[in-house]
This record gives C-alpha cells, structure tokens and sequence, in this order.
C-alpha cells in the first residue's frame, strides 16, 4: 500500500511540478504573452480590415476595369486589349495597376492571346506563362497556347512538353486538341510511336470530339511511315 501510495505521490508531483513549470513560465513570460496575444489579434483583424476594405474594393474595381477589355477581346480587337481606347485601360495597364489576383490572371491571359493573334509569340509567353489558372477549361487552354508559341518559335520539345501538360486535364474540349497538336509534333520530330499513341488516344477516349472526326487518316498516316 505505501508503494502504491508513494506512486500516487510521484505522479501527482510530477503532475504538480509540470504545472508549476508552466505557472513559471506564464509567470515569467505575462509581457511576452500579452505582446504574442496583441500582435494575433491585429494581425487577423489587419487581415480583415485589409480582406474587407482594400482586397475586396480592389477586387470589384478590377472587375469594372477588366470588362472593357472582356469587350474588345470579345470583338478581336487586340490592339485594344493590350493598349486600351484612351478612356479605358488595356491589358498591360490593368497588370501594372493591379498585379495578381484573379483578374490580373485574366488579364495577362488576354494579352497573351493578344499577342498571339499580332504573332509575337515571345511576348505572348511572357504574359501566358505567368498567368496561374487551376480550372479545367482556361488552365489547358493556357498550356496549350504556351505550346503553340514553341512550336511556332521552333522549340519543339518545349511545346511537347505543354501540350503533354494540356491533355493530361482530361477535358472532352481540349484535351483532344493538345493530343491533335502533340501527335503532329511527334510526326515532325519523327517519333511515330510517340505520334501515334497520341493520335489513338483521341480515337479511344474522344469520340464525341472533332478531331475524332478526322483522327482517322493521321493514323494510317502514322502507321504507315511507321513501317517504312
């Protein structure tokens, strides 16, 4: 019984001294604690202050900037969507002004489109390659267009790269697009097996697509220098 009680003792006091200890260091730490405490509370309520009247105002005057560019990407007129229609800003404006954001990913991804449709496929990257999208529909389309810009500066196995990227979305829209595009650049480089098992995939996975249509003919295509 005494050692039974002497355990019980033990353990209470290791208990006791634990608690002591931390009564310690409370005790000895009161000013550091309050400064810890005060600088959470201000740095979430900084965080709400800037979430509610800065982020959130900024974000809507981005928008109501961004819709006129929204207008003449819309109409083609890219002229316009880089440069503005000196009432309203164009895409490389809104950048500068607003930086990252959902909105300024927009942005950068018009004026790489822009800058596609001018053929300055250098500056079209410039802009598509620092626009971050994580949907199914524009994040394959990026890629894919940053694919077309190596391929058209002759940096094949740069576009491959992208265009393996954009398919691996597994979107009924693009991906049998990027695998039309990769198929092609693999004939070009030679590397059929490569080529065809891009073409066969669209014929396997994408039958309700267009490129399905005629995914056909680059087979035996394929095939035959295949067996050349």
């Amino acid at each position: 019984m005494n050692k039974e009680n002497n355990k019980t003792e033990n353990k209470n006091l290791a208990v006791g001294e634990v608690i002591t200890k931390t009564e310690i260091f409370i005790e000895r730490n009161k000013k550091l604690l309050s400064i810890i405490a005060i600088a959470i509370v201000l740095i979430v309520g900084g965080w709400l202050a800037y979430y509610n009247f800065v982020a959130i105002p900024k974000e809507k005057n981005a928008a109501a900037d961004l819709f006129p560019i929204q207008h003449y990407f819309g109409t083609k007129d890219y002229d316009k969507v880089l440069n503005g229609d000196g009432k309203h800003m164009g895409a490389i404006a809104f950048i500068d002004t607003y930086g990252s954001g959902k909105s300024s990913n927009l942005a950068k991804y018009y004026a790489g489109v822009a800058y596609v449709n001018k053929k300055d496929f250098q500056k079209a990257l410039d802009y598509l390659e620092d626009a971050k999208f994580n949907d199914l529909l524009l994040a394959p389309i990026a890629k894919m267009l940053i694919g077309d810009c190596y391929a058209e500066l002759k940096q094949n196995d740069k576009a491959i790269k992208y265009y393996e990227q954009s398919a691996t979305y597994d979107n009924d829209m693009t991906s049998p697009a990027a695998l039309m595009k990769l198929g092609s650049l693999y004939q070009m480089n030679k590397e059929y097996e490569k080529a065809l098992d891009a073409f066969k995939k669209i014929k396997q996975d994408y039958p309700r697509s267009m490129e399905y249509q005629e995914v056909e003919k680059y087979i035996s295509q394929t095939e035959a220098l295949l067996n050349k």
